[in-house]
């Protein structure tokens, strides 16, 4: 409400554009297929809260909670009050479509966060251990910034950048609410921030999501507007590409997650590939998430450790998201999957076999 008359003016402009006089002129045509109605994704915020306790709470307001989903077909069946927990992501529970939590007593003090499914993936699949010094390059509205506090427990500290100061004040609330301490907000542009400087030198991670086209945004409106023309997508790439071998440059850097919110194969595998060929064999990527059915585009050798997420075959936003790990001694013996990520794939959390051996050359290095 307050912003209706800002909005009523946009809307005067958009009928302007498009050469129409009524609202109804706006909307998709009756032969285009309608978006998918995506459930409802809840991210339970561990800074606040457990999930076992958002469960009990959910359940209390009269929700029947199915336990853990089995596949993403049982995610589409969900009806009525009938809530599941994520069968990849092991924080987030899945609601109907629409249900609307935004009065809800969680949402309202930061105990959970509603955010898509294919948004959680980068803090989950970055794994940053508790400690760690992790960049956040491109960071408002939050949500992402968020979730990699509560992958740290608040251990450790995170620097977040966006050039917008409205978005910053908007996020600085957000994340005060959700209760996330350790973290450092500068309005900057992160292509301009020095890698050697010295408060970035035990920067270990970079979660990089940097503007797109937004073409995987299932809520666009489907018409030509949405649809990036190639001059733009050329633009947009070559942004893209300039900010991805900056945030490899940093020196102490082992693990950076590149994402966009794209489905365009020249923002998402034709920037990572022109990225790592620049490089050399300073980095490689990690087969994240085998159990994903949705792999990178094969454009390239070994595309398919990317994923890819759409609202077809994933029941999200369309998403690309690609994890990049310095190579070298350290990474040589590294597991191909983040540390969170491998644990929730494996009953009890076993160790891996190479971990294993790890800690084995590590305890013979003692006794020598």
């Amino acid at each position: 409400r307050r912003h209706r008359a800002r909005l009523r003016a946009e809307l005067a402009r958009l009928k302007v554009r498009r050469r129409v006089s009524r609202d109804e002129e706006l909307l998709a045509p009756a032969a285009a297929a309608p978006a998918p109605a995506l459930p409802r994704y809840v991210r339970v915020n561990t800074l606040k809260t457990c999930v076992e306790d958002a469960i009990d709470f959910f359940k209390r307001q009269g929700y029947s909670y199915l336990g853990k989903a089995a596949s993403v077909e049982e995610l589409s069946s969900l009806s009525g009050k009938k809530f599941l927990l994520d069968l990849h992501l092991p924080e987030l529970l899945v609601f109907p479509p629409q249900t609307d939590f935004h009065n809800n007593q969680l949402y309202t003090s930061g105990h959970i966060i509603l955010q898509d499914k294919a948004s959680c993936l980068p803090a989950f699949l970055l794994s940053p251990a508790a400690g760690s010094h992790v960049i956040d390059a491109c960071a408002a509205p939050g949500n992402k910034t968020s979730h990699v506090a509560a992958v740290l427990k608040n251990k450790g500290q995170i620097f977040a950048f966006d050039l917008d100061t409205k978005r910053l004040a908007t996020m600085n609330t957000m994340l005060m609410r959700a209760g996330v301490t350790s973290f450092e907000l500068a309005q900057q542009d992160f292509l301009s921030v020095d890698p050697r400087a010295s408060k970035y030198s035990k920067v270990t991670h970079i979660l990089l999501d940097p503007s797109c086209s937004g073409s995987g945004m299932v809520t666009r409106l489907p018409t030509a507007e949405a649809a990036p023309g190639a001059e733009r997508l050329q633009a947009l790439a070559a942004f893209q590409r300039r900010i991805l071998s900056h945030a490899l440059s940093f020196p102490a850097l082992q693990r950076l997650v590149y994402s966009t919110c794209s489905v365009q194969q020249e923002e998402n595998e034709d920037v990572v590939q022109a990225v790592l060929q620049e490089q050399g064999s300073a980095f490689r990527l990690v087969n994240v998430l085998p159990s994903w059915p949705c792999r990178g585009l094969a454009t390239f050798p070994g595309a398919e450790c990317c994923l890819r997420a759409s609202p077809a075959e994933t029941l999200t936003q369309g998403f690309f998201v690609a994890l990049l790990e310095r190579c070298g001694e350290e990474a040589a013996a590294c597991s191909p999957l983040p540390t969170a990520a491998a644990r929730s794939l494996q009953p009890g959390g076993e160790e891996q076999p190479e971990a294993a051996r790890k800690k084995r050359r590590k305890k013979q290095r003692g006794k020598e």
